[in-house]
């Protein structure tokens, strides 16, 4: 019951962080699901209770929505997606909690670098984009660290940034729970599980949307970099003992 009561609390208070920055409830959630669940069941709950917060912030943010960058980014995720959710399955649990924490170490110098370079995505680019991105959360669950930049890149911003991010983290999580379902990775219980956890990233969402954007841009990477810094460094602890 323990592990549960801190799961669900971690899941509000990472449900109000992502409603905020658009991001960062799977890295705050996923080291703890992992500790309580382990890392084979984990990547699946985080999946189920991904859609339900992000269908929160859709319909938190549904007047916002820009269809075209979503459509084009999701046309080639979400068969992505289902790849790199088959490419997870037949690593070993260890590897899974190294290869997520590896990523989000990688990501923080990556985020920096593509910010320096000031780059840009143009409508088919984000096609290509979505492909490429979409495979990786198939395998490792979250990237919002890395699609929050190609959609603002594309020239999104505050509401219809967090809202089309939103919607195009919902069908591509949505493609690799099936695929889940489909190589017998989502039993019952693990579907339960998710289903109350993310109630737990909504009801924290609805608490992030009063105080989204209200926080510097300065604030809002320093504050990503400490989440994917511990997060990736505790996955990675847990992969190796």
């Amino acid at each position: 019951m323990t592990e549960y009561l801190l799961v669900l609390f971690i899941g509000v208070i990472s449900g109000v962080v992502s409603g905020v920055i658009g991001t960062g409830a799977s890295i705050m959630l996923l080291p703890a699901l992992a500790l309580c669940f382990g890392p084979k069941q984990a990547v699946p709950i985080m999946a189920v209770a991904a859609i339900i917060g992000n269908i929160s912030r859709v319909i938190l943010w549904r007047k916002d929505i820009h269809w075209k960058a979503f459509l084009a980014y999701s046309v080639t995720g979400v068969p992505a997606a289902a790849l790199g959710a088959h490419t997870l399955w037949s690593l070993k649990a260890t590897w899974i909690d190294i290869a997520l924490g590896t990523f989000f170490l990688l990501m923080i110098p990556y985020r920096h670098w593509a910010k320096s370079r000031n780059f840009t995505l143009s409508l088919w680019q984000l096609l290509i984009t979505g492909a490429f991105v979409g495979y990786l959360r198939g395998i490792v669950l979250s990237t919002g660290p890395l699609t929050i930049p190609i959609f603002s890149a594309y020239g999104l911003l505050k509401g219809p940034l967090l809202s089309t991010e939103a919607a195009a983290s919902f069908v591509i999580y949505l493609s690799k729970t099936i695929t889940f379902k489909a190589i017998g990775g989502l039993p019952l219980t693990v579907v339960l599980k998710g289903l109350l956890i993310g109630i737990s990233l909504a009801a924290g969402m609805s608490i992030g949307k009063f105080i989204t954007l209200k926080i510097s841009m300065t604030t809002f990477q320093r504050l990503l970099d400490v989440l994917m810094l511990l997060s990736g460094f505790s996955l990675i602890a847990g992969g190796l003992n």
